[in-house]
């Protein structure tokens, strides 16, 4: 009887949603973090004037600051094994990570299968079915932001290039205009 007063009164459905609320929270720090982070490494910041983008790094800078102060943290319920598994899985994930400037071509092809393997839907490429086996063994929640770690992760290699394709692309063009006004010079 008193435990369906608690019940009652508390409600399962109120806890659930305060934990649901507090996740959505760690994510948003984590999307703004990203945010700023790919607004201060844009290449748009190389087109602007060193004023602006000295005020831009400072407002940055204030908004990271101010965004690293919000703390939030949900704890997860781990038995032995699913604590192992995490740890097991973290560790695959920071290898990798680890191996980027190295190989980065290789470590997107691995972060991807990786990624295939959290991922419910059919893959596009292989999937690492002993990392698959490792998250399966990961309490859901940690399933999650496994998923959503390396989500972050493909994204940031996937802007990286972008800005590298980018610069690239300026430089092609940059030494274009210089050989057209060598040539000009001597014609």
């Amino acid at each position: 009887m008193i435990l369906q007063s608690v019940t009652a009164i508390l409600g399962y459905n109120r806890v659930e949603a305060l934990r649901e609320a507090a996740t959505a929270v760690e994510q948003e720090k984590e999307i703004l973090l990203e945010m700023i982070h790919s607004i201060q490494n844009s290449q748009d910041m190389r087109q602007i004037s060193d004023g602006e983008r000295e005020e831009l790094n400072l407002t940055a800078n204030r908004l990271m600051g101010r965004t690293l102060t919000v703390e939030v943290s949900v704890e997860t319920i781990r038995n032995p094994q699913q604590q192992e598994s995490l740890r097991h899985a973290t560790r695959i994930i920071d290898e990798v990570v680890n191996k980027f400037l190295d190989d980065l071509g290789n470590a997107r092809s691995h972060l991807m299968s990786l990624y295939s393997a959290c991922s419910s839907e059919v893959p596009p490429g292989p999937v690492d079915q002993k990392f698959q086996s490792i998250v399966i063994g990961c309490a859901l929640e940690d399933q999650k932001k496994i998923k959503r770690r390396l989500e972050t992760l493909l994204r940031n290699i996937e802007n990286s290039d972008k800005a590298i394709k980018l610069l690239e692309h300026s430089k092609g063009a940059g030494s274009k205009t210089l050989q057209q006004n060598a040539e000009s010079r001597f014609n």
